[in-house]
């Protein structure tokens, strides 16, 4: 799968909220980068606010085009409220679980953890980043030196960042179990997902 390699704080002052994470920088220039600075007044259409919600969205969780119009598709075939069952869809996915468990102090390092065979469900060795992980699914740490020194070290480096309530984590087995799906409110998205379902709907 192909990954953003560009530079990060440019899209974050591109999309105005910091989709890597803080930054000094971005703190110290909190406007859209291009050589006219914080002066710059673009008119700003229905269309650009659904492409810019969607661009959030889709950096935050390091997918390509193709894969998240996958997602909203398959969201679009569920019950429920579309905005809603594409961020449980996003939130579900292996990546996602490990990097809310601390395994992963980043998602590009929980997806890298994944793709080099570190991490099991339920026993098994999987290694597809958009797994779709479900209720009562365990994911843990393979049971190998380097697997579970790379998994303490997350551990370490997310030690600010708290497990969600819908996971249950077992730090010294390092596995996590997914004990309900998330809510909107467990969530909390920096992007307006109705807005994001408006624009695939055009």
């Amino acid at each position: 799968m192909a990954r953003y390699t560009g530079p990060r704080v440019r899209i974050s002052r591109r999309l105005g909220v910091p989709i890597f994470g803080y930054s000094k920088s971005l703190e110290k220039r909190n406007y859209p980068p291009g050589q006219h600075g914080p002066k710059s007044r673009r008119k700003v259409t229905d269309y650009a606010l659904g492409l810019l919600e969607k661009q959030k969205l889709r950096y935050y969780y390091g997918l390509q085009e193709r894969q998240f119009r996958r997602v909203y598709e398959t969201a679009l075939r569920r019950r429920g409220v579309t905005g809603e069952q594409m961020l449980q869809i996003l939130e579900t996915r292996l990546d996602s679980i490990v990097f809310s468990l601390g395994f992963g102090s980043t998602r590009s390092a929980a997806r890298q953890m994944i793709a080099h065979g570190h991490m099991r469900v339920n026993g098994r060795k999987v290694d597809v980043p958009s797994f779709a992980v479900k209720v009562n699914d365990v994911v843990e740490v393979r049971n190998h030196a380097a697997s579970r020194q790379l998994a303490a070290r997350g551990l370490e480096l997310s030690v600010s960042r708290p497990v969600p309530d819908w996971l249950n984590l077992t730090k010294d087995a390092l596995k996590g179990t997914v004990m309900r799906m998330p809510t909107r409110q467990d969530i909390q998205p920096l992007a307006n997902e109705q807005a994001v379902v408006e624009f695939y709907s055009r």
